[in-house]
């Protein structure tokens, strides 16, 4: 790694995604004033990506150490080789010269992969050249990095699939099935990571469960995973709210973490030198059942939750929603969703709390944020359900 005198830059790929935007700002805070914060943006997103930076750097004189840079990790060159170098500008506004993807890689002392499909409804096609090939691609960019200190990949828990059992931090292929695509490329994409792991890259990987607002505002960029849940129960008159159960409901658990938790773990874990080669899971290791859940929706919400078996199991209703788009339209849920109110799997966080011990950093109980979330909801109706893709 270069000394504190010597060119160093941050590369990062997400943003300006609902994690990637959270943690551009606590770079810009970690790292001193001439280090930029590189971020790859898809074209599409560049209004967005434009418009996150300068609300980031504002109140930390750091706008202009965001630099935007326009690619797509689904090319080989993530869209930064000659062939697209005219289409991408430095901060001052002139055109790009040269290999732009050399350039980048030159004084990168880390990159940050965020970027992925996170979205349960993921065709595999897409899943597997966005998840799987992307990572891959930036795999390669940051070995071919001279000075990298550490690839800090962002992955999830439920690359466990449907393991039937507790699956910690040092599983991985353990012969599980997959409830949808996405979990299966994000797995796949894991693998890859670890392989070049064992092959010396100096790499970290996180594993947040399933990433919801932040605890203290509720406040998020789209509504997917438990919101559904939120939401059908929102649709409903007061007094009492319907949901249907599969299975015990007291059986199985979701694991579910805010928004805070997740980038504050990050940032903190990431900037540990004893963090090299960990895999950490990000969850709440004392997660609601479903039960617990739809009871918190139901306080929150000013419902009580009549809770009604469907006969035939979580498949055979996911299927049928699948059959007739427009119920689920009309529910506002997404089918995939339904795995995961019975789902069989639980997550341990041993060294991700052992190393987090003393910063003050630690998953906040799910019930001791849930009124941050509705109420974020019943102010911002019309936030998107879709993901960033």
């Amino acid at each position: 790694m270069p000394d504190e005198g010597e060119s160093r830059s941050v590369f990062l790929t997400g943003f300006p995604g609902f994690l990637g935007s959270e943690l551009v700002a606590r770079l810009l805070d970690r790292y001193p004033e001439g280090v930029p914060i590189r971020c790859l943006v898809q074209s599409k997103y560049r209004d967005l990506a434009e418009r996150r930076a300068a609300e980031i750097g504002r109140d930390r004189d750091g706008a202009d150490r965001v630099e935007l840079y326009e690619g797509d990790i689904t090319d080989p060159d993530l869209g930064l080789g000659e062939a697209g170098a005219d289409s991408n500008a430095d901060p001052s506004g002139e055109p790009a010269n040269g290999d732009l993807y050399a350039d980048l890689q030159r004084d990168a002392v880390e990159v940050y992969h965020l970027a992925a499909v996170y979205d349960l409804g993921v065709s595999r096609e897409v899943g597997q050249a966005v998840n799987v090939e992307g990572t891959r691609n930036v795999l390669d960019f940051a070995e071919g990095c001279p000075n990298l200190g550490r690839f800090q990949y962002v992955s999830t828990c439920y690359v466990s699939g449907r393991h039937d059992g507790v699956f910690t931090h040092e599983d991985l292929a353990v012969g599980q099935s997959f409830n949808n695509h996405y979990e299966e490329t994000k797995f796949l994409a894991e693998v890859e990571v670890q392989r070049r792991m064992d092959e010396g890259l100096p790499a970290t990987v996180y594993r947040p469960g399933i990433a919801v607002g932040d605890s203290q505002t509720g406040r998020t960029q789209k509504y997917d995973g438990p919101y559904f849940v939120m939401n059908l129960l929102r649709r409903q008159p007061r007094g009492v709210g319907v949901l249907a159960t599969f299975g015990n409901p007291h059986s199985y658990e979701v694991n579910v973490v805010p928004r805070d938790f997740v980038v504050d773990a990050i940032d903190y874990l990431s900037a540990r030198e004893d963090s090299a080669g960990e895999v950490y899971q990000l969850c709440d290791p004392s997660p609601p059942t479903v039960a617990d859940m739809m009871r918190a929706f139901g306080d929150a919400t000013g419902r009580r939750i009549l809770r009604v078996p469907l006969p035939g199991g979580v498949g055979l209703a996911r299927r049928s929603l699948e059959a007739v788009p427009s119920l689920a339209d009309a529910l506002g849920v997404e089918p995939a969703v339904l795995d995961y109110l019975a789902h069989p799997t639980s997550y341990t966080s041993q060294n991700a709390v052992r190393d987090l011990h003393g910063s003050g950093i630690a998953c906040p109980p799910f019930e001791s944020y849930v009124d941050a979330l509705v109420a974020f909801v019943r102010e911002n109706p019309g936030i998107s359900t879709e993901a960033m893709v």
